[in-house]
């Protein structure tokens, strides 16, 4: 097995002297092996899973094909193993660097006619892929002075388990919307690395994806996120663009460290090109994290403090077929109350461009379609439950004075970052219907390890902003 270690890097003593400081040692490591392909287990478009054997070991890997040649039994690959000798929750996997031997009569890859955009710059399996703003493409004229995305609808999410539910949100109600999504690079850059991905453009649940960034793989590459929602509104004439990270989000444990604080920059990117912003709220009636619990801290930080530009952020609301307790049911029940004394219900549907102006519900109810309020006006002081430990699968499954709980604390979390007190507006959105929705998603849903019978607050918050944002087209 060949296995190689990067050597310990020293901060010499001049850097010492010029900082002014003692400067610890920059450590940084990689292992690569050698693997036996024993059979290909699955393919998808950009990607083959393999199981290869390392000195007896079987392993599962990962070969992108946008980037090499593809494998069959019996050829030799160089093999990262890293993550997965660290047991990280990115490393299931060994990723194939190269064929071993490269096999000399391989194939090769086929060459992109023009294209000059370089993705996963100055690493050794960096991609060149042609932009679609680029010089070159057919595109650029359409792109090349655009800055309106003239109200479409833009979904931001902190972890890519959320995107299916976003997507079953949207199409619950309204099966004919163009749904794009757009891979921001903060986790991981190949979009072949996504099955979930891979599963909904099967299904047909996407027309499109666009890789931003450093991200590559998309059916567009686009050079930011800014130039991605502007194709998608533009080129691929999307009525809403989703913005997620790929599979592999970072987080650290602290309020800065995690690779989520992009959805902020999204909103502020949708914000700037007039586009209507809806952040889906990160939430969870499951998770050991107390931090991530209830509303998860990392909404906090991405929508209160980074997040500039005006935004709408739904929060689920129980289904009326429920039987619900008395526990915090007055909560609700005043949101609803303050919903019908605003004359917000059964006015007619909300028009591209209010986002943030004052707009809040839309009245398709008895028709599946949600009616919405504002949140975070007249309520009473709810407790937070992000310090209880709600049982697993009780949310959304009957038992009201869980979800009611839950409700109360997203309430009562969001209220310094929304109206009246910050710049952003909580929407109530009923979610009648939804659980039904998540069910027959094309793609299992799962989020840190947890099902939807797991977990079910998480999906169903995600839902809820797919379902807002299919009100504003």
């Amino acid at each position: 097995m060949l296995e190689t270690i990067s050597p310990t890097f020293q901060v010499g003593k001049w850097a010492e002297r010029r900082v002014g400081l003692q400067l610890p040692s920059v450590e940084s490591w990689t292992r690569f092996a050698v693997g036996l392909v024993v059979r290909v287990d699955a393919t998808r478009p950009g990607a083959q899973e393999l199981t290869c054997d390392i000195a007896g070991r079987p392993v599962r890997a990962l070969l992108y094909t946008d980037l090499m040649p593809p494998a069959s039994p019996g050829d030799k690959l160089i093999l990262n193993t890293a993550a997965l000798d660290a047991n990280l929750g990115t490393g299931g996997q060994a990723l194939a660097v190269s064929p071993l031997p490269p096999a000399d009569d391989a194939a090769p890859l086929p060459i992109v006619d023009g294209g000059f955009l370089v993705k996963a710059r100055y690493t050794p399996l960096q991609a060149v892929v042609r932009g679609v703003d680029e010089q070159t493409s057919p595109h650029h004229e359409t792109l090349a002075e655009a800055d309106q995305l003239d109200g479409m609808p833009v979904v931001t999410a902190d972890l890519h388990s959320a995107l299916p539910a976003i997507v079953a949100g949207i199409l619950a109600d309204r099966p004919d919307l163009r749904i794009v999504y757009i891979m921001s690079d903060g986790a991981a850059l190949p979009l072949a690395y996504s099955r979930t991905v891979a599963q909904l453009k099967a299904a047909g649940a996407l027309a499109a994806t666009i890789t931003a960034g450093q991200a590559f793989g998309g059916d567009f590459e686009a050079t930011t996120v800014h130039s991605a929602l502007l194709a998608a509104r533009l080129v691929v004439e999307a009525d809403i663009a989703v913005v997620i990270q790929g599979p592999g989000n970072l987080g650290t444990g602290t309020r800065w460290g995690f690779s989520g604080v992009a959805v902020g920059e999204a909103v502020n990117a949708a914000g700037v090109l007039g586009g209507q912003p809806v952040g889906a709220l990160r939430v969870s009636g499951a998770d050991a994290r107390a931090r991530h619990r209830g509303l998860s801290h990392h909404s906090i930080t991405a929508y209160g403090q980074v997040a500039q530009h005006p935004c709408l952020l739904p929060i689920p609301t129980p289904p009326t077929q429920l039987t619900r307790s008395r526990a915090n049911q007055s909560q609700i029940d005043e949101i609803r109350q303050e919903q019908l004394a605003h004359g917000q219900a059964g006015q007619g549907q909300a028009t591209r461009g209010q986002a943030g102006q004052g707009q809040a519900a839309h009245a398709q109810a008895g028709q599946g379609q949600a009616t919405h309020a504002q949140a975070g006006q007249g309520q009473a002081n709810p407790t937070n439950v992000t310090g209880g430990e709600p049982s697993q699968g009780q949310l959304w499954q009957g038992e009201a004075t869980d979800l009611a709980e839950l409700v109360a604390g997203i309430v009562r979390d969001l209220a310094p970052i929304v109206e009246p007190k910050g710049r952003h507006r909580a929407v109530m959105v009923a979610t009648d219907g939804l659980m039904d929705a998540l069910r027959a998603s094309p793609v299992p849903l799962s989020t840190m390890g947890r099902t939807l019978d797991q977990d079910p607050a998480a999906f169903i918050t995600s839902a809820a902003a797919g379902r807002q944002a299919a009100t504003l087209t």
